[in-house]
């Protein structure tokens, strides 16, 4: 497997520290964000089931072959190879801070002479200004401590005419059945962690006026979910979200934060399973989403 481009970066587990400076830009990014999920196993399962048809629908009227192309905090390259292939013969680059969400990535790409995949800083973006007919960014903008400062970069490399995709997640609109006071819980631990760590769990809902504040004067706001209500995927969203409770850096930093301890979070991941098992169980996702220009 191939070392992953750097472009000035360095990571550590869940944490991301850039020192990069671009000198043509004259920037120099010195922000540290920690990403709340962290990269454990589960987390990256979830990545892998990204799409662009269930993650990023809203974005795929825009695009056509030849377009230039942007996935910002890319994670193991899923999502950017089926936008890679809307865009062809048009290159392709998947950035994110995380070696092993790069290393990831360069295991799925079959498209080496049109996509390339890189360690980058979405504060300091390696490229010249108007260089992408495309920007997008999936559930990206909600771990940043700064995410206005992140859409003025993304504005800055995109071209006249060209568009700035982005879409989150908005936590406190999750919705569930049976409803339990466990997931409740759950859902209060990933606020408190988030948050901790200077990220808008509820980012969704903002991006319409992040975008605005960023300088976009043309900007589409939508919204669309993802729902869990049948065996299958009941026992993945279930499954998936028991394991992070207790194996990713959910748990790492819920006991760190003196948020909680082993035993509650145990509790909660059994009622992960619990609620996976109902035949009635039933969740859904909201999420946000804009197209700026401009």
């Amino acid at each position: 497997m191939p070392e992953p481009e750097r472009s000035g970066g360095e990571q550590r587990g869940s944490e991301r520290r850039f020192t990069t400076t671009h000198p043509e830009h004259e920037r120099t990014s010195r922000q540290v964000d920690r990403y709340s999920h962290g990269h454990h196993e589960s987390v990256l399962r979830s990545h892998r089931w990204r799409t662009a048809e269930n993650s990023a629908g809203y974005l795929l009227p825009q695009l056509a072959p030849g377009q230039t192309l942007l996935d910002v905090g890319c994670g193991p390259g899923n999502i950017t190879m089926d936008l890679a292939a809307r865009v062809a013969p048009g290159t392709v680059r998947g950035i994110d801070a995380a070696a092993d969400a790069i290393q990831a990535a360069h295991a799925v790409n079959d498209r080496p002479e049109q996509v390339r995949f890189a360690i980058d800083d979405v504060y300091a973006l390696d490229a010249p200004d108007r260089s992408y007919d495309v920007v997008h960014a999936h559930q990206v903008l909600q771990h940043l401590s700064d995410p206005v400062r992140a859409l003025r970069e993304m504005r800055r490399v995109v071209k006249t005419g060209g568009v700035v995709a982005a879409r989150d997640a908005d936590y406190s609109c999750f919705s569930w059945a049976p409803l339990d006071p466990l997931l409740t819980r759950w859902n209060e631990l990933y606020h408190a962690i988030a948050r901790r760590n200077q990220g808008e769990p509820d980012a969704g809902r903002f991006l319409l006026g992040w975008a605005q504040q960023a300088g976009f004067t043309d900007v589409v706001a939508s919204s669309s979910t993802w729902t869990y209500a049948d065996p299958e995927s009941r026992a993945w969203w279930g499954g998936l979200w028991a394991d992070r409770v207790e194996q990713s850096s959910f748990a790492t930093q819920a006991v760190e934060y003196g948020l909680s301890d082993a035993t509650e979070l145990a509790s909660i991941a059994a009622a992960w399973r619990n609620w996976a098992e109902q035949p009635g169980g039933w969740y859904a996702v909201l999420h946000g989403e804009v197209l700026a220009r401009g």
